[in-house]
């Protein structure tokens, strides 16, 4: 060594900075993307399938409003249709409206749903007495028609 001038630095010093860095890097943004698939799972999708039952459930009331209604102003002989709009979809998704039967003739009820979210409104305002069959979606104009000699 002579006299007066630094020792040289050690040559790794750099290469080992970098690979540091590059280490640290990876770990970090495998961390980000396991959070980001874990953040779109539990905080977006649960509350959005929320938001999509209570505007099924709001959807289902309407249209069993609806059929109750025509049904009870129907005439003995005659038919009456009557014509309206459900929103076109909820949440940015279509949706499907069915009216099905339950376990008995008397027990019908409007199914509102849209993949794994469904809501059942009952029908009980004239489910006994008058059988109801149909289905819709939130597309165009609805139509509920009642016809006294039965369609087709």
């Amino acid at each position: 060594m002579r006299l007066g001038h630094p020792p040289d630095p050690p040559r790794d010093s750099g290469v080992s900075t970098l690979i540091e860095y590059v280490i640290i890097s990876g770990v970090l943004l495998v961390l980000f993307v396991i959070v980001l698939l874990l953040v779109n799972a539990n905080i977006m999708q649960g509350p959005a399938e929320t938001v999509e039952y209570h505007a099924f459930t709001d959807i289902g009331n309407g249209m069993s409003t609806r059929i109750v209604d025509v049904y009870s102003i129907a005439p003995t002989n005659g038919n009456i249709t009557t014509i309206f709009d459900i929103p076109d979809d909820v949440a940015g998704n279509e949706y499907f409206v069915e009216i099905h039967l339950g376990e008995t003739a008397a027990d019908q009820y409007t199914r509102v749903y849209r993949g794994t979210v469904a809501s059942n409104i009952s029908l009980a305002g004239i489910s006994a007495s008058r059988n109801v069959t149909g289905n819709t979606t939130g597309q165009g104009i609805n139509r509920i028609s009642y016809d006294s000699g039965g369609f087709d």
